[in-house]
């Protein structure tokens, strides 16, 4: 067992030498791995804090019904019961809004009052807003409803409250594969960078690779402290890019808070958990590790 620690403190010691004696090639490959880890790690950061903003969006879909002009208050009242009666497993809840209701609530806001006041009458419609049920086929449910409603004598028109929802959804979908190619892209660049710094590496030290097997040292004596360089190389990247990430996110918090205050709402976008960002940190090493024992192999034959 001492002589297994032995032998990987060694090899730590031998890569960690490696990296240190050339300072800029270390420190340029370290950077462009970091560069390319920090653009998905922002790419989730802002992934993770728009979930829960969704997630707090509503997404029954209220269906508004507006009538006709010519349709009275007790026409709306009436085609609302029937709807409540005949849909009744689909409908959560019915309320008519007549239109001097709505022209009332108008009059409450003050940026309407004096717009509303030269008016020589009411020109909004009744209206029935209709709240479905939670189903798991609620946006077929909701579609196949306002396009059956629409055709009522009654209604002049139907609106769907929550197809901007579903649109942000889609938008998060998009977003989500996106993340995964990029990973995907990210699992190709480290590996290569890795790959083509351990080969300049082995290729500068094939003279003493090949007097040190002369003298009984193992393929994995070898191969070790490559394997070492490349994982060092993967953490410090890691490290870096994650203070990229975080340095990258205060500007933009910034600007975003001033967007979303003049909205009256809140929101920052937080780093992944801690979690995450370990096993990508590992999976980074990893990768780094196979792809320094690749080209270690494939370069030392001689």
């Amino acid at each position: 067992m001492k002589r297994w620690l032995r032998q990987h403190r060694y090899a730590l010691l031998v890569s960690v030498r490696r990296l240190l004696a050339q300072p800029f090639s270390s420190l340029s490959n370290i950077l462009v791995i970091g560069l390319t880890l920090a653009i998905p790690i922002i790419a989730a950061s802002v992934l993770a804090s728009a979930q829960p903003v969704v997630r707090q969006i509503p997404v029954s879909p209220e269906l508004t019904l507006f009538l006709n002009p010519s349709a009275t208050a007790d026409e709306a009242r009436r085609l609302a019961d029937e709807l409540q009666e005949k849909h009744a497993p689909e409908i959560a809840s019915v309320k008519v809004v007549t239109r001097e209701q709505a022209l009332e609530d108008l009059k409450a806001n003050p940026s309407w009052s004096d717009a509303l006041a030269v008016l020589p009458g009411n020109p909004l419609p009744d209206a029935i807003i209709v709240t479905l049920r939670e189903s798991p086929e609620l946006a077929r449910h909701a579609n196949a409803l306002a396009g059956e409603w629409r055709a009522l004598d009654q209604v002049d028109s139907v609106q769907l409250d929550s197809d901007w929802v579903r649109r942000l959804e889609a938008i998060l979908g998009f977003v989500r594969i996106g993340l995964g190619m990029l990973a995907a892209c990210v699992a190709l660049v480290v590996p290569a960078t890795v790959f083509n710094t351990v080969r300049m590496q082995a290729l500068t030290q094939r003279e003493e690779i090949a007097v040190a097997r002369l003298v009984g040292a193992t393929e994995s004596f070898v191969r070790r402290p490559f394997l070492y360089q490349g994982a060092l190389t993967g953490i410090v990247a890691s490290a870096v890019a994650l203070a990229l990430a975080a340095l990258i996110l205060y500007p933009l918090n910034a600007a975003l808070g001033r967007l979303a205050s003049s909205y009256g709402a809140h929101m920052t976008l937080q780093l992944p958990d801690t979690l995450s960002l370990l096993l990508a940190f590992l999976l980074v090493a990893i990768l780094a590790a196979l792809s320094a024992r690749w080209s270690v192999t494939r370069n030392t034959r001689f």
